[in-house]
C-alpha cells in the first residue's frame, strides 16, 4: 500500500490536482475566478479523499471573516516588541486574505491575562494566540476554549498541562542545557555560578533553571549553582537583588540571566567593579546589549528568536483555519549563541539574521 500522504485538506489536494492552494480554496468555497471544470476537478478530489473542509473554512463561503485573538504581553519590550513585529508581519499578510485580528496586549507576562483571553473569546475567535505567564490559572480557560473548537497556540511560553493545539518555542530545557555547558567552558572547575530568571512559575523560566543547573553540574567540575533568584523581571529588583548575590558570594565566578532583563545585572556588575570577572551569560539581544559585549560585560547571550517566534504562531494558525493545513503539537526553534564575533549578524543588532 502507499504510504499515506504527509500533507492534508486544502493541501493534499492542491498537490494532487497540481493547483496553487489559492485556486483550490477557491474551488472548494465558490468564490470567483475558477471555471466551471477546474471546480468540479477540485470537488472530486476532495470527495475521493474525505476532505471536509473545517468550520472557519466553511464560513468563509457566507462571507464571514475568520478572527484570531492575540494575548501577548508588551513588557519586557526588549522581547515582546520583536515578537510582536514577528505577530504584525503575519497580521499584514493575512488581513486581506478573510481574517480579522483581536489583538490585546497585555501589560506584562501573567498580569491580567486571564480577563484579556476571556475578552478575546467573547468576541467570538475561531483561534488564540496567548504567552501563558500563570500556565496553572490558564490551564482551564485554555482546555474550555479547545472544547468549544478554538484552536489555541501558545507562543514563547507554554501551558503544558492544557489541551492546546501548539506551542511555538526555543525548547527552553535545551537552552538551559547550552548555557549551562557553555558557562562550563568559561569557568575554573569548583566554580560558584547563580541564576537570575523572571519568575519559576513560568515553564519557560523554570525549564531554563533546570536545564541549565543540570549541564553546569555536570560539565564543571565540583561546580555548584549556589542560587537561583526570582527577579519577576522588574529592573529595581533585578539591580538590588545582584548586589545582595555579589556581596553574599565574594567569589561568585558567573551569572546566567535566562530571561531578557540583563540591564540591571550589568549594572549592578559595574557597581561592584567586577565586570568582566564574574562571566555572564544573557538571553536574546537588543541594541543596549550591544556596549556590554564590547566592554565584555557580556560573554554570550542565548538567541530565542522572538521576530521568528511571533510570525509562526500567527501563520501556522492562519494556515490552519483558512486551509485546513495540520497544525503541529509543537514548533521547537533552536536556540543562538551570541558572541562578540557574530553580533552583527543579529537583526536586533542592526544585521540581517535571525
Amino acid at each position: 500500500a502507499a504510504m499515506k500522504d504527509k500533507r492534508s485538506g486544502i493541501p493534499q489536494i492542491a498537490e494532487l490536482a497540481g493547483m496553487s492552494i489559492g485556486t483550490v480554496d477557491r474551488a472548494l468555497h465558490g468564490r470567483p475566478g475558477i471555471n466551471d471544470e477546474t471546480r468540479q476537478r477540485v470537488l472530486a478530489i476532495a470527495k475521493k479523499i474525505g476532505y471536509r473542509p473545517n468550520l472557519a473554512a466553511r464560513s468563509l463561503s457566507t462571507g464571514r471573516r475568520i478572527r484570531i485573538g492575540v494575548c501577548v504581553p508588551q513588557e519586557i519590550r526588549y522581547f515582546y516588541n520583536e515578537l510582536w513585529e514577528g505577530i504584525h508581519e503575519e497580521v499584514g499578510r493575512y488581513s486581506n486574505r478573510g481574517i480579522e485580528f483581536v489583538l490585546h496586549p497585555i501589560p506584562e507576562l501573567g498580569k491580567g491575562e486571564r480577563p484579556a483571553f476571556r475578552k478575546i473569546m467573547d468576541s467570538g475567535v475561531q483561534g488564540v494566540v496567548v504567552t501563558p505567564g500563570n500556565p496553572d490559572a490558564m490551564a482551564p480557560l485554555i482546555d474550555a476554549a479547545e472544547e468549544s473548537g478554538v484552536r489555541v497556540v501558545c507562543v514563547s511560553t507554554d501551558a503544558p498541562g492544557s489541551q492546546r493545539s501548539c506551542i511555538v518555542c526555543v525548547e527552553p530545557r535545551l537552552n538551559g542545557l547550552i548555557a549551562g555547558e557553555l558557562m562550563s567552558k568559561f569557568v575554573a572547575p569548583g566554580s560558584k555560578i547563580a541564576i537570575l530568571t523572571g519568575m519559576l512559575k513560568t515553564v519557560d523560566h523554570r525549564e531554563k533553571a533546570e536545564g541549565f543547573t543540570r549541564s553546569f553540574t555536570e560539565y564543571c567540575s565540583a561546580g555548584s549553582v549556589v542560587a537561583t533568584i526570582e527577579a519577576h523581571e522588574d529592573p529595581e529588583e533585578s539591580f538590588s537583588k545582584t548586589r545582595k548575590l555579589l556581596k553574599q558570594f565574594p567569589d561568585l565566578a558567573g551569572i546566567y540571566v535566562n530571561t531578557v532583563n540583563c540591564l540591571p545585572v550589568c549594572r549592578a556588575l559595574a557597581a561592584a567593579k567586577c565586570a568582566g570577572n564574574v562571566r555572564l551569560i544573557a538571553t536574546d539581544l537588543f541594541r543596549e546589549m550591544v556596549p556590554f559585549f564590547g566592554d565584555g560585560t557580556i560573554d554570550a547571550s542565548m538567541h530565542q528568536r522572538p521576530y521568528r517566534q511571533g510570525q509562526l504562531a500567527v501563520r501556522s494558525l492562519a494556515e490552519h483555519l483558512l486551509h485546513d493545513a495540520e497544525l503541529s503539537k509543537a514548533h521547537y526553534l533552536n536556540p543562538g549563541i551570541i558572541l562578540r564575533s557574530n553580533l552583527q549578524r543579529f537583526r536586533e543588532a542592526g544585521g540581517r539574521g535571525a
